[in-house]
């Protein structure tokens, strides 16, 4: 089997209501859907996103230009695709949208051997557990009122959720009255996370961790800028409460500095600036080494495949932003994600959606 052809359909999905954290309000979800087709009829299916539609040209021009180091090459060889790719952005590049253009391709051929085989990715890469716990994480946003944040919490909780996160502004006089309203509302069996999304310095960062782990929070996402990561390492060193970060992370080499720096108690990788899947279980090894607990970002329909097959995976993100753009959905149950033993990602973009949403 090889692969014949490399088709992409951007689409924009507008959002009911704009969402906000410390740097963005987000109006739409903007989506870049990949298909490797082969010789014998199958077709690998991924998807990569970004916050700004005006992006969507840029992925979409990087997915091109790394279709000749797939296109005639069979399923099977994701190690030498994914090296051949390396070597074609080396000009422009180890990091950002070059990143990008090379996960969505490795997704998509993970998928496309998953079906081949008749075998879920999961057990392609190595299952090591069934379901994986998960995390509420597509609301408790900054331009929400407390009265909001309540009422989504609960809801959050009677979903089946048994933990969520919510978003810090990075002034303590307007994120302590909300964290506390929230750990009210679901009590303290409940997981409850905080992302500052890079807002604050590493010394307000301290200032401010130092009051929240009052409430229990389970952890501090994101206190600094990403690249500071002797910033993100200050404040992991003065808090108790653990640091996590990585969303923003690209490959292993990055990873790495986390680790040789202290960075971050818990790592973040996110499938499509991580280097895909190949890239994922690399960064979950070094993890391993390390005895760091690792916590996908964001798309959880793929991401649980990956999670369940690493040694220190602890949740999922769950929002549900794709969900429109897929025919099967994901189920939480008792704070669980079961994985699917359907071929490949086990999830199936909609034709019917994507032309819906289509650019």
């Amino acid at each position: 089997m090889k692969v014949t052809d490399l088709r992409i359909a951007p689409v924009r999905m507008p959002l009911d209501r704009p969402i906000g954290n410390a740097t963005a309000t987000i109006h739409e979800i903007s989506c870049l859907a990949i298909f490797l087709d082969t010789d014998e009829g199958l077709t690998g299916e991924n998807l990569i996103f970004t916050i700004r539609p005006e992006q969507l040209p840029l992925l979409a021009a990087m997915v091109e230009v790394l279709r000749p180091a797939v296109v005639g090459l069979r399923p099977d060889q994701t190690e030498a695709i994914w090296a051949d790719a390396w070597k074609r952005i080396n000009f422009i590049g180890f990091a950002g949208v070059s990143i990008m253009g090379i996960s969505a391709i490795d997704g998509a051929l993970w998928d496309l051997r998953g079906r081949a085989a008749g075998l879920p990715v999961s057990k392609l890469i190595g299952r090591a557990r069934d379901r994986v716990a998960t995390y509420a994480s597509g609301g408790l946003w900054i331009n929400q009122t407390i009265d909001e944040l309540v009422a989504q919490a609960e809801a959050f909780v009677a979903a089946g959720h048994r933990a969520m996160k919510l978003r810090l502004a990075g002034d303590a006089a307007f994120d302590l009255p909300r964290v506390a309203a929230v750990r009210r509302a679901v009590g303290e069996d409940i997981g409850l996370m905080v992302d500052a999304n890079q807002c604050l310095s590493a010394k307000a960062a301290i200032a401010l961790g130092r009051r929240l782990e009052e409430h229990g929070i389970a952890w501090f996402e994101e206190p600094v800028a990403a690249h500071d990561l002797e910033g993100s390492a200050a404040v992991a060193a003065a808090l108790d409460m653990p640091i996590a970060s990585g969303e923003n992370e690209y490959t292993r080499y990055g990873f790495k500095r986390m680790a040789e720096t202290g960075a971050a108690d818990i790592w973040m990788p996110d499938l499509q600036r991580v280097g895909g899947p190949s890239e994922f279980v690399r960064v979950a090894a070094l993890a391993a080494a390390h005895d760091i607990p690792v916590s996908s970002h964001l798309f959880p329909e793929m991401s649980v495949q990956v999670m369940a097959c690493l040694p220190t995976a602890t949740l999922v993100e769950h929002v549900d932003w794709f969900a429109p753009l897929y025919r099967e959905k994901l189920e939480v149950r008792h704070g669980y994600i079961e994985v699917c033993d359907a071929p490949g990602w086990g999830m199936t973009l909609d034709a019917t959606a994507l032309r819906r949403f289509a650019v």
